[in-house]
């Protein structure tokens, strides 16, 4: 069975975008990790499904390079507005509004949660400042913004080697979920510098949902104010939200690039479900 993909990427982090809205197909673990190896299958961060939705303009499934699924990615979410324009899209962690402007898309996420059980931690802690340490990274802050992120402070971000601390961090038995790994340098009143490890993926060029997670801590522990310029290896993102009420304050909003590299056709079969 032959279908049609789209190779795309927001700031390097890549993705397999599949729309299944008018030609349906089976997609899982298996099926997600073959198309993600980027020797044998097409090759990505994250293979995105788009699918019919009751409720927005498309339904949006994410499976990160492992196999292992995310209710949010903030990278796919800009790069879906180039097929989509501006829409709403249904995801697992609640509805996302894009806007398309230019190179450039805007997205509003939903509230940020700083409660333990949302993250989740394995046990009530306060997520402000975890009493927690790996080797150099400690003290993190917990935060999702519809996936788990710790974010770590520290004074340059490039020295960290997150290829040792990352997988460490992302599997500890304090993140049921495991968890995304955040560390960034403040490089401005309202700029920071950001590296992540990503759950499921590995060390990216960036992460949409970290830009956001860790502006949201910054600016919480006052170490910013908005709006936030998110400084990754693949470029930089514009972050702005405000705290209000501590447990979530207002929605996110991020805007940045994104690209189509190519549109392309497949054997679907050469990667069994």
């Amino acid at each position: 069975m032959t279908g049609r993909f789209h190779k795309m990427h927001g700031l390097g982090n890549d993705f397999v975008v599949i729309d299944t809205r008018h030609a349906p197909l089976e997609m899982s673990t298996q099926r997600a990790r073959s198309i993600a190896d980027r020797h044998t299958g097409v090759g990505c961060d994250q293979v995105i499904v788009l699918a019919p939705s009751n409720t927005e303009d498309a339904l949006m499934r994410i499976w990160n390079a492992d196999g292992s699924t995310a209710a949010a990615c903030g990278n796919a979410f800009r790069a879906i507005s180039i097929l989509l324009g501006d829409a709403t899209l249904e995801t697992l962690g609640g509805p996302v509004t894009i806007t398309r402007s230019g190179a450039d898309a805007s997205v509003t996420m939903q509230p940020p949660s700083f409660a333990w059980n949302d993250i989740p931690l394995a046990y009530p802690v306060d997520t402000g400042r975890l009493p927690v340490a790996w080797d150099a990274l400690a003290n993190p802050v917990a935060v999702n913004v519809g996936n788990p992120h710790v974010v770590f402070f520290v004074d340059n971000a490039e020295t960290i080697d997150l290829e040792a601390l990352g997988p460490r961090i992302e599997n500890d038995p304090l993140f049921p979920d495991r968890v995304n790994v955040n560390v960034a340098s403040i490089t401005g009143p309202s700029s920071l510098r950001l590296r992540t490890w990503e759950r499921g993926a590995g060390l990216t060029r960036a992460c949409g949902t970290g830009a956001c997670a860790t502006a949201v801590a910054a600016i919480r522990s006052k170490r910013v104010s908005s709006p936030v310029d998110v400084e990754m290896t693949g470029g930089n993102v514009i972050v702005e939200w405000h705290m209000g009420e501590w447990q979530t304050g207002s929605s996110i909003l991020m805007t940045g690039p994104a690209t189509h590299v190519f549109s392309g056709e497949i054997d679907w079969e050469l990667f069994p479900v």
